[in-house]
């Protein structure tokens, strides 16, 4: 049995959770939610806890990968509940001079130190705001009910300008910190 997959879920205030045909929906304040449960998992849901058992009779032979999906399918019905009610957020930082973004509705342009501004549409799901303050770094804020496909979004972001380790410039995180390298003149000495 899953550590992970043993603990219930508790289900908060204003979301309900369904479970027919092996999809379970949760709906919320922040939104709607689908997942696909392997037939080899149990769902209960009762006395407003969600819990998950590993069905012995499954078609599945291999128990190493029952005990997987027990624990993936408990966690991933768990950011369904935390993102419907309380939902995520994701903060980039563009380092650099001249590094800019900019949002009409869910369209974001970024100046990147190319030739070339570059435009990304954004799904419907996700939230964006953008901020540029003088003598700070400007800011892009992601938010969403949908972890997966929030951070899916920010890795997107990120691969137009990874951040260097010499200078540090490029899309990070907020809070994130970069391993710097000393360059040239360290190797000199």
């Amino acid at each position: 049995m899953s550590r992970i997959g043993k603990l219930p879920i508790s289900i908060p205030a204003g979301v309900t959770i369904s479970h027919k045909d092996n999809i379970i929906t949760v709906k919320g304040p922040k939104g709607e939610l689908s997942q696909y449960v392997d037939p080899s998992i149990k769902v209960t849901i009762e006395d407003g806890h969600v819990s998950f058992k590993e069905d012995e009779n499954a078609m599945i032979d291999n128990a190493k990968q029952r005990h997987a999906y027990h624990g993936l399918y408990r966690a991933l019905v768990n950011n369904m509940v935390v993102g419907v009610s309380t939902g995520y957020k994701k903060e980039l930082e563009l380092v650099g001079v001249g590094y800019r973004a900019t949002n009409t509705g869910n369209t974001i342009e970024f100046a990147l130190g190319y030739t070339h501004p570059i435009f990304m549409v954004l799904p419907s799901e996700i939230k964006v705001e953008t901020k540029s303050e003088r003598n700070k770094n400007p800011l892009i804020i992601l938010e969403s009910c949908d972890k997966q496909l929030l951070g899916q979004v920010c890795a997107k972001i990120r691969s137009f300008r990874k951040p260097e380790p010499y200078k540090g410039k490029g899309i990070k995180f907020v809070g994130e910190v970069i391993r710097r390298k000393s360059g040239k003149t360290a190797a000199a000495k």
